[in-house]
């Protein structure tokens, strides 16, 4: 199965995910148990070692033993702009020595709570023959002893911490909980160094994707940013022949373009999305939620009937771009991008109850990268609900495990839906739309009415591949909540 490729948020580089590191102990034990504080400090090394990665930056501090050495490495964390910190606890240690650290750098905790092996060698440690020496093996070994202790003060202080318990070296569960949270991280990362492009105006009537802007704003730290459909038409008339016939060879190796499609409209295409393109690099956007309406035979309709083969490329290309002003869901499929799994815009379209699949889809641009086979390109005489007429995509999701995201905005805050499920084969409708088969464990019935419960807007966005449990994770370092239906 292929994924959709991880490209960059935007069009400007953005700065790595960075994230602290730092392990604890206690002074005290140094001059009693010879070669403890050596060997804890590898112990920290093995896990900068798992940490690093080509696009993640670790601020490693090494071992904080004193409240000293604590208050100096939450300004160093501070100054180093860390997103995230893992506290790797090796050793009983005091709170005192960790509450300064965290509490001054102010981002998530992920406390590693790692044992060096599986089991503590009991007869080799009885075989030492020297209390001592075997005293300091055991704390070698304690990394659980402290931990109540260091939730309790976090707790009190409100400082946001999450756990990983297992074994230091071979143990899939860590390493795969340590990933997730990396994952986690780095999409909040992404969505608060974004800058998200708002194009038009909602679709009259559609009370439920309307959002509280600021509310994003606040939640995920994107940037807002209108542009002016106006000025994407300005861009167009700029569009040379030389780059028309560049984004058709682009067409053509992206799309299966099907025989009936008008070489004048496959240039109207090409000319709208070079203006696309465009308009994404002056702006740096690194998503888009667009709709207009305009009036008959005007510029601007001819410019909004030929964009959706130029946003399904930026769509392709780690831009995500969401129709009918869908901010929610322009936020959901940004999110599921960047956990590189895809993200195409998505709603219901029928229910089938024969073969208890839940069939799914929408007009307008498309994921192509995690389309099953090649996107087709068909033409339409008619945009239904919408305005003019041209080009459109058709396309299935891939066969296998998806998980679907909302962003639901509810009372005075977001909670994040999600749902995993199957995309099946079967029949489509070939009316030039995105449209799949969903299968989900509680059956399509069960599965639209607890979805449906939670208050969602209509779209939503869907990914290949099962990630909800990362998505849990994004929910928890941002503090809102998350809802899983199946």
């Amino acid at each position: 199965m292929t994924t959709a490729a991880a490209p960059p948020a935007s069009t400007r580089a953005l700065s790595p995910l960075k994230v602290g590191l730092f392990g604890i102990g206690l002074d005290t034990y140094w001059p009693q148990f010879p070669g403890l504080e050596e060997r804890l400090h590898g112990y920290v090394g093995k896990v900068e070692r798992r940490l690093t990665r080509p696009d993640v930056e670790v601020v490693n501090l090494g071992l904080i033993d004193t409240p000293e050495k604590a208050s100096e490495a939450g300004h160093a964390f501070r100054r180093a702009d860390v997103d995230l910190i893992f506290l790797h606890v090796t050793t009983y240690a005091l709170s005192s020595t960790v509450l300064p650290v965290v509490r001054r750098a102010g981002v998530p905790v992920v406390i590693l709570n790692l044992q060096p092996g599986a089991a503590i060698d009991y007869a080799g440690l009885g075989a030492l023959g020297d209390r001592t020496r075997m005293t300091g093996e055991w704390l070698a070994f304690c990394s659980a002893c402290p931990v109540p202790e260091i939730a309790n003060v976090f707790r009190r202080a409100g400082v946001s911490f999450h756990q990983v318990t297992g074994v230091l070296e071979g143990d899939p569960h860590v390493w795969n909980e340590v990933d997730g949270w990396l994952d986690a991280a780095r999409v909040a990362h992404v969505m608060s160094h974004n800058r998200l492009g708002l194009m038009g105006h909602s679709y009259n009537g559609m009370l439920d994707i309307s959002t509280d802007t600021t509310l994003q704003a606040v939640t995920f730290g994107t940037h807002l940013q209108i542009v002016e459909l106006d000025e994407l038409a300005e861009l167009r008339r700029g569009v040379g022949g030389e780059d028309v016939r560049a984004k058709l060879a682009e067409f053509a190796a992206e799309f299966d373009l099907q025989p009936d499609c008008d070489p004048a409209e496959l240039e109207r295409a090409a000319r709208t999305s070079v203006a696309l393109d465009r308009l994404v690099e002056r702006h740096h956007l690194g998503s888009l939620a667009y709709y207009a309406h305009s009036v008959p035979g005007h510029e601007n309709e001819d410019v909004i009937g030929s964009v959706i083969l130029g946003c399904s490329l930026l769509t392709a290309r780690g831009v995500p771009v969401a129709g009918e002003y869908e901010v929610k869901n322009a936020q959901a499929m940004k999110i599921m991008d960047t956990l590189g799994v895809g993200g195409s815009f998505t709603e219901y379209y029928a229910l089938d109850f024969d073969d208890d699949v839940v069939l799914m889809g929408h007009d307008g641009p498309g994921h192509t990268r995690i389309a099953q086979g090649k996107t087709k390109v068909r033409p339409l005489a008619v945009y239904h609900g919408k305005v003019g007429r041209g080009l459109s995509v058709e396309m299935s999701v891939q066969h296998g495990p998806v998980t679907l995201l909302s962003v639901v905005e509810r009372g005075s805050g977001l909670m994040l839906l999600v749902a995993q499920g199957e995309s099946v084969p079967g029949p489509i409708l070939e009316i030039g739309n995105t449209n799949s088969r969903y299968r989900f464990p509680p059956g399509a019935r069960r599965f639209v009415e607890a979805w449906n419960a939670q208050g969602p807007a209509h779209h939503c966005a869907v990914g290949v591949g099962n990630v909800a449990e990362r998505v849990h994770k994004l929910g928890a370092l941002l503090g809102i909540e998350t809802v899983q239906v199946c």
